[in-house]
């Protein structure tokens, strides 16, 4: 598609856009910025590949509503079975004529990363090589570890890696804390997640909202911790443990990727680095595709696939009172959920998102987390468009709708909910 007339379409395409005045997400673009430093032909062809990636981003999609259901959040284990029959006997089963179009599609999506995802970030890397030295952060790492193999071992491995470390620390889920020091909560100590009660206790500003004070509360945000101290999770933090563990695939991505960032592991954690792991690790993943469809084919086939029958379900024998929790890998970084019940009923129910662990505010000893770390010495060229600023924070990939509560800046009510019991 590298034709004149393809990018003159192309072209088109977002004048045609930007004339509808509609702009959502472009609309804070900072067009002109002294940080941007592509040329209009470079701004072109990212726009083109950002179009393409749209495309791809619906294979993805697509996947996930033929196993899972519908998207987002797919729901492919539900009690009882799977929301998508995988019973060959079913009319409604994922047949081999769908294996066969799930296979184009991740064949398709793989070809995507390797020819435009991950050299378009590569390319990046070399325009802005500067890049690779801002945005350090706190240089320590946690994985939960995710996607286990036959024999139970997880293709991303679980871990803690300290700065500087050349060991992997054994995950404990005991040593895992929350601090509300500095959130709008009502005062506690530390906390396990599991035993954690959530009380609202605003304190912040009030209209027009100018005396936010970050020496007290200032932050929706908890501040998880592992053994006190502050971690980075996310791809970076997954391929990095990976890395010291000598995982083969991941120590030769990364070993590929650094001539692009500089040549010196160290520019790894960084801006870019962040960037050049998440696509690394997108290229890893999709690289498993067509070996985990037909190992659900061969389960489909040979009939190991066991559908668990609702009326099997005994709920007389399961216990009044309990507690649990489950670790895994969400794209954004480690996810936690932890739930408490008592007299057969769910009393407490806590989650640690990636994106608390990556921004969390000050601790009650002052430490920052990791958005808060990485921000210190960012230079910014224009205060009024701080650029600079958006650049770091998007290579965290940070979720904000699970940390943003909507206030009206003149202080309304907004609505009014009744939860009925």
């Amino acid at each position: 598609q590298n034709t004149t007339e393809h990018f003159a379409g192309v072209k088109k395409r977002v004048t045609d856009f930007l004339g509808s005045g509609q702009l959502g997400m472009f609309a804070g673009g900072y067009a002109g910025h002294p940080a941007h430093q592509l040329t209009p032909h470079g701004d072109l062809l990212f726009m083109d590949h950002y179009l393409q990636a749209l495309a791809w981003q619906r294979d993805a999609v697509q996947i996930h509503a033929a196993l899972g259901g519908k998207n987002p959040h797919p729901q492919t284990y539900l009690v009882g079975g799977m929301s998508t029959p995988l019973d060959p006997s079913s009319t409604a089963a994922v047949t081999p004529a769908a294996l066969s179009e799930l296979r184009a599609l991740s064949r398709r999506m793989r070809t995507f990363v390797e020819q435009v995802y991950l050299p378009d970030v590569l390319y990046l890397a070399r325009q802005y090589p500067e890049w690779t030295s801002i945005g350090r952060g706190v240089g320590s790492f946690l994985s939960y570890g995710d996607f286990p193999g036959a024999d139970g071992t997880p293709l991303v491995p679980a871990g803690v890696l300290r700065p500087g470390s050349t060991t992997v620390e054994d995950l404990d889920e005991q040593r895992i804390t929350e601090d509300v020091s500095r959130a709008w909560y009502e005062r506690a100590e530390p906390a396990r997640p599991g035993t954690a009660t959530t009380v609202p206790a605003y304190t912040g500003p009030t209209p027009p909202w100018t005396d936010l004070d970050t020496d007290g509360a200032y932050s929706w945000g908890k501040a998880p911790r592992y053994g006190g101290q502050v971690m980075e999770v996310g791809p970076l933090a997954r391929l990095e443990i990976a890395r010291v563990l000598g995982v083969p695939r991941v120590v030769e991505l990364l070993d590929g990727a650094l001539p692009s960032l500089g040549g010196k592991p160290a520019a790894l954690v960084s801006t870019l680095g962040r960037m050049t792991a998440r696509a690394l690790e997108t290229l890893w993943f999709v690289e498993q595709l067509d070996g985990w469809l037909a190992e659900l084919s061969d389960n489909i086939t040979s009939g190991d696939l066991r559908i668990v029958d609702p009326a099997g379900l005994d709920r007389t024998s399961w216990p009044a009172r309990a507690t649990g929790y489950g670790l895994t890998e969400a794209p954004r970084g480690a996810l936690g959920h932890w739930v408490r019940i008592a007299d057969g009923k769910m009393t407490g129910y806590q989650i640690v998102i990636p994106s608390t662990w990556n921004g969390s505010p000050r601790d009650a000893q002052g430490e920052r987390g990791a958005w808060e770390q990485a921000l210190l010495g960012v230079p910014v060229a224009d205060g009024d468009r701080p650029l600079e600023v958006l650049r770091l924070l998007h290579s965290f990939d940070p979720c904000m709708a699970c940390a943003v509560h909507v206030l009206d800046p003149s202080g309304n009510t907004l609505a009014d909910i009744t939860v009925v019991p």
